[in-house]
């Protein structure tokens, strides 16, 4: 009899360990299936991991932009990997399909998504360290702070007024975790490819050195609303400059008030003590009033050949201007603008 209970209590304990062992091999089997579980969204997205590298921060990340398979599951395989103690700073893909293995294994050893890095449209340091911070992991005071060392800007071979003339407007893949420093490198390498001997000759022809080039470029894009005006109105300006004359142009005054809002320029204006001052200055002012685009720039480089000396915008208030060979006319021109401004009460 206590054979037969004996014999019964193996089955049952047999029975049990069969299936535990069953229910252990289907948990097993659909951890792995989580494991494998693809992302599904619907186009790639990006998680930032910031300075703090904060391990609960990506996984809310990845929970509301990506839909976790399995957060524990994750998290789990996470710490297995070893990866909360060795995160990276960075910008990271999760695309459709991806698995949580693999994309551990990307997060781990660092393989970013860069950035395509845009600036254009803009007129102060100020400007240029925002726009270059919201694309980027460094900070705008911080920015600002190197684009107003005097000391950086003569090691890139520039000073603090020309600094900005470093930056050339285009599309650039940076990594979005990317220091000053080497945001600043990537920069100056970016500069020196622009700048090619065909450039370089260019500028020479003109009797000016590259960053004269982007100063000048800069009140010309200031000047002219429209890009089909950008070489008349370099023309006109290189003109001046040959013949010794003052630029006298708006813009600069307006960067010297500092109020770019000015529709129209008053006398006590141009009283106003500024090396930027293109009125009570000779020759091109310190730096760029402005970051010229590669089309202001080249426009510079590759001048309308005319005779004139003076413009003035036109009295439609398009935007447009009239450009003139003589003050005479010059005188002309002026009048009809002003009395537009006053028709329209613009003071």
């Amino acid at each position: 009899m206590e054979k037969a209970k004996k014999k019964k209590g193996l089955r049952s304990l047999f029975r049990v360990i069969i299936v535990l062992a069953a229910l252990a091999a289907i948990a097993v089997f659909y951890a792995h299936k989580t494991v494998l579980a693809p992302f599904k969204t619907k186009e790639t997205v990006y998680v930032y991991i910031g300075p703090d590298k904060n391990f609960d921060k990506l996984v809310q990340q990845l929970n509301e932009k990506a839909g976790l398979p399995s957060e524990s599951l994750f998290r789990l395989i996470a710490q297995r990997m070893k990866y909360p103690e060795n995160i990276k700073t960075g910008r990271y893909a999760v695309r459709n399909g991806d698995n949580m293995m693999s994309l551990i294994r990307r997060l781990r050893s660092g393989e970013q998504t860069a950035v395509d890095l845009t600036f254009n449209n803009i007129r102060t340091k100020d400007n240029l360290a925002g726009r270059l911070s919201q694309q980027l992991m460094v900070d705008s005071l911080t920015l600002l702070n190197a684009l107003n060392d005097a000391e950086k800007a003569r090691s890139f071979g520039f000073d603090e007024n020309t600094f900005v003339a470093m930056f050339i407007p285009n599309t650039y893949q940076v990594y979005w975790d990317t220091s000053e420093d080497k945001l600043l490198a990537r920069m100056k390498k970016e500069y020196d490819a622009f700048w090619n001997a065909d450039r370089r000759a260019k500028a020479e022809k003109q009797g000016l050195t590259p960053v004269q080039v982007s100063t000048l470029a800069s009140i010309v894009e200031e000047e002219a609303t429209y890009a089909d005006e950008y070489p008349v109105v370099a023309g006109l300006y290189l003109n001046r400059l040959h013949r010794g004359m003052r630029l006298e142009a708006d813009p600069t005054v307006k960067f010297a008030v500092g109020d770019f809002a000015l529709r129209r320029i008053l006398y006590r204006h141009l009283e106003i003590d500024s090396p930027y001052n293109t009125y009570k200055n000779d020759g091109l002012p310190p730096g760029p009033i402005r970051i010229p685009s590669i089309k202001g720039i080249d426009a510079t480089l590759s001048p309308q050949q005319n005779n004139y000396l003076f413009m003035c915008a036109k009295d439609d208030l398009s935007g447009r201007h009239n450009f003139a060979a003589t003050h005479a006319e010059h005188t002309r021109n002026a009048a009809r603008y002003q009395k537009a401004l006053n028709e329209r009460g613009i003071y």
